[in-house]
């Protein structure tokens, strides 16, 4: 920052000095030295404002990233200037000083709303068996309670078999492989995508202009597909079911996919919940799909958000960076 302040005193020192350097030739009836004197005050003035358009338009993309909860934004200057480029680096070492802290609280909120749903989870489990087992094993044995006997045993092995699908889902969350990140283009990603699914009601739109997203394929695949499966229950009870996948307009740095639905939508209270492990709006669901869509696009440098209105549907968004 004092390089670039520097520079601007410079600049604005530069162009006092001209102007009355220009005068001065004027009076003196100099008026090639003028016109000379001049163009060189001009070329100055220009270079000043550029130099201040080039970081109102950083300051602006910062603005606008911070107002879209976008906190990957890397600042490059537009042409080499020292002073730009010292300010460049000031502006992305404060993002990633923000970014840093907001993924601290991030990640601290995740982890105790991990430790509620685990301890929820184990809990709901472990209770009925204990008590159960405290009950047969108090009982005396006699004939005619060996019925009462296998029905218990059968109800202990049951819970049991549930808490031990509930530690092998979490396993899963903790095993994902580290992403092997490749070019790989937005339409043809896309285009695989649509071969899976032919359905009628199932829309997934190409862009019209491409872009390349340095991804693990597999991983990015696995996220929509998931997105996409959600989707589908969640218009299962609809009259006229559509979903629609599609490359949102952004930002030059990103690149944003949208898995659109107009199924039940998400209650406004468990909207924040959605991404926790474990945490499902469904009697029947696992819990770990969303949880592991974002794990996947944090570890791609991304981020997934959602917006919903109860009874009009629901848009995920998957918000990739450069």
């Amino acid at each position: 920052m004092r390089r670039y302040s520097l520079t601007v005193s410079l600049h604005i020192l530069a162009v006092a000095v001209l102007s009355a350097l220009c005068l001065w030739l004027a009076l003196e009836g100099l008026w090639f030295c003028t016109l000379t004197c001049a163009l060189a005050g001009l070329a100055v003035a220009f270079r000043l404002y550029r130099l201040q358009m080039t970081q109102i338009r950083m300051l602006r993309h910062m603005v606008q990233s911070l107002q879209h909860d976008d906190t990957m934004l890397a600042f490059r200057p537009p042409y080499r200037n020292r002073a730009l480029e010292e300010m460049a680096g000031e502006l992305s070492r404060a993002m990633q000083s923000f970014r840093n802290r907001v993924w601290e609280q991030h990640e601290m909120e995740a982890w105790q709303k991990l430790i509620s749903v685990l301890t929820h989870e184990i809990m709901n489990s472990l209770a009925p068996i204990i008590s159960l087992s405290e009950t047969l094993s108090g009982r005396k044995m006699e004939e005619k309670d060996h019925a009462v006997i296998r029905q218990g045993m059968r109800t202990i092995n049951r819970r049991s078999k549930d808490l031990l699908e509930f530690v092998e889902n979490y396993r899963r969350l903790t095993r994902l492989p580290a992403p092997v990140r490749q070019p790989v283009s937005v339409s043809e990603l896309l285009t695989g995508l649509r071969e899976l699914y032919p359905e009628d009601y199932i829309h997934i739109e190409i862009p019209a202009t491409d872009k390349i997203l340095c991804i693990d394929r597999t991983q990015i695949e696995q996220v929509i597909i998931n997105l996409i499966k959600n989707a589908s229950q969640a218009c299962g009870n609809a009259e006229a079911p559509r979903i629609e996948v599609s490359v949102q307009t952004s930002f030059a740095w990103q690149c944003l996919i949208s898995v659109r639905d107009n199924g039940c939508g998400i209650m406004p209270e468990v909207q924040d919940k959605i991404f926790v492990p474990f945490f499902s709006t469904r009697p029947s669901g696992s819990g770990i799909g969303l949880s592991l869509c974002k794990q996947i696009m944090n570890r791609h440098g991304g981020k997934i958000a959602v917006q919903s209105v109860p009874g009009q549907g629901s848009c995920f968004t998957l918000y990739f960076g450069r």
